[in-house]
């Protein structure tokens, strides 16, 4: 395996939880490999191993991108790696209004009940 998919799998699992990275790697097929490589390489050890901004921003900045495209499984999985990165519960809040203001209220009422849900199941699990 190649040095920046090592950084990135690496990274991904200090962010999103190796259980969760693990799990998705063994549940992976052939059919979807090439995809897993391409995440840990990629978005992970590329984009999310540069340090031009501090991860906690980096989440923020995704948790917005995906709740402006209703992506709520990922936007789930997102709000568990902000808190990973040491965000906290009212810069995610915080961040969800300005999403109500300049991306439509639909899209961050829909995100405030799923944000609501994932961090309590991150607590739990604290």
């Amino acid at each position: 395996m190649d040095e920046m998919f090592e950084k990135g799998l690496r990274i991904r699992k200090e962010v999103m939880g190796a259980e969760h990275v693990d799990a998705r790697l063994r549940a992976s097929t052939e059919f979807t490999d090439p995809l897993q490589h391409m995440i840990s390489q990629w978005a992970y050890g590329e984009l999310w191993g540069r340090e031009h901004i501090p991860r906690r921003t980096r989440s923020l900045l995704v948790l917005a991108m995906m709740a402006v495209l209703n992506r709520p499984v990922e936007f789930r999985l997102h709000v568990k790696g902000a808190l990973n990165n040491g965000c906290t519960v009212d810069e995610i809040r915080e961040m969800l209004l300005t999403v109500a203001i300049y991306a439509g209220i639909p899209a961050s009422v829909d995100a405030h009940d799923i944000a609501k849900e994932a961090i309590a199941d991150w607590q739990r699990t604290r």
